[in-house]
Parts: C-alpha cells; sequence; structure tokens
C-alpha cells in the first residue's frame, strides 16, 4: 500500500480524506434528495428535482414506443386527495390493470406554496388546469404528446375508495385508446 503524506495529516493519506469526504458528501446529497418536502405527509410521490418537460417528453417517448395514451396527473406532496389518487393509482387492481395496460402514468408536481414557478411552463402549455381545477387535475394525452382531454378530480371522488375507483376506472376507460378498447 503507498500512502501519500500530507503536511496537515500524516497519520491519513490524502487519498483517504478525499475518498472519506467524497462518500460524506455522497450520501450528505442522498440523504437531502430523500428528505420528503412534507414530512408529516410521508414519502413523497411527486418528483421536486426532475422539471416536468423532462418528465413527460419520457412519458412520450415510451408512449410512443408502446403504443399507449400518457395521463398526467399534475399534483403536490401536500395534498392529500393527490396521495389518496397516487394510493388508487398503485393499489386498486381495475385502475392497475387499466393503466398497465393502455397508459404511461407520470406525475407532474405542481405545488404552489413554496415554489410559486414549479413546472409553470408546462402548466400554461396544457391551458394552466391546475388554476382551472385545482389539485390535483389529470391530462389525458395521445402518445404523440397532443392533448386530449383536461379532467378535474372532484368530479371523480366518492364517499368510498370502491366508488371513487369505479369512477376512475370509467374515466380511464372513455380514453383508453380504440385499438385496445373493450367493446
Amino acid at each position: 500500500m503507498i500512502a501519500v503524506e500530507t503536511s496537515r495529516d500524516k497519520s491519513m493519506p490524502v487519498i483517504v480524506r478525499r475518498t472519506l469526504l467524497a462518500l460524506l458528501l455522497g450520501f450528505g446529497a442522498l440523504a437531502m434528495r430523500a428528505a420528503p418536502e412534507y414530512p408529516a405527509m410521508g414519502a413523497d410521490i411527486f418528483d421536486r428535482q426532475t422539471p416536468g418537460e423532462v418528465l413527460i417528453r419520457r412519458a412520450v417517448a415510451r408512449a410512443e414506443q408502446e403504443n399507449k395514451r400518457i395521463v398526467v396527473l399534475f399534483g403536490a406532496n401536500w395534498c392529500p386527495w393527490c396521495r389518496r389518487l397516487h394510493r388508487i393509482f398503485t393499489e386498486a387492481p381495475e385502475v392497475l390493470a387499466r393503466l398497465r395496460t393502455d397508459f404511461v402514468l407520470v406525475y407532474v408536481d405542481a405545488n404552489f406554496r413554496h415554489d410559486r414557478k414549479r413546472n409553470a411552463t408546462v402548466l400554461e402549455r396544457y391551458g394552466d388546469p391546475v388554476e382551472k381545477y385545482g389539485l390535483p387535475v389529470l391530462v389525458v394525452l395521445e402518445r404523440d404528446g397532443t392533448q386530449l382531454a383536461t379532467q378535474e378530480t372532484n368530479g371523480l371522488t366518492a364517499a368510498t375508495d370502491k366508488e371513487t375507483v369505479m369512477g376512475i376506472t370509467d374515466f380511464l376507460t372513455h380514453w383508453t385508446p380504440v385499438p385496445t378498447r373493450q367493446k
């Protein structure tokens, strides 16, 4: 083993100190990124770091490749209805099946509480649906990224999760691409 001495500390080689510093900085960056925006709400469901344009561009590329449509969920990490909708999207078998078969789902952070400009250009491109309808709001895109519909979500909510799942499933069925739509 080759040790490199420094004038400051002869007991620890420079390479070791630099490696330790890099590891500490790396873990610190991971901890900062992993820390939820609203800790009391749990883990973040909306990516605060990646611009909405990038997320949608990736979704369009995937949708074109897989011959699917895109559902954009505009929401925020502090929003209870956004979290309920996320839970339904990820846990309700009927909704999961429809999403996996016919759609690419993309979450775009539209938090207006602490960063009033978060993804503002994306929101403007789709007619500023958060301004019109509040959070969360759904935008359906054709596989090429063309906007097909905007759906406020109050009309999808119901007294029970079962009824809400039915409403969301009906919405997704309506916007399922024609070649795969079940008759």
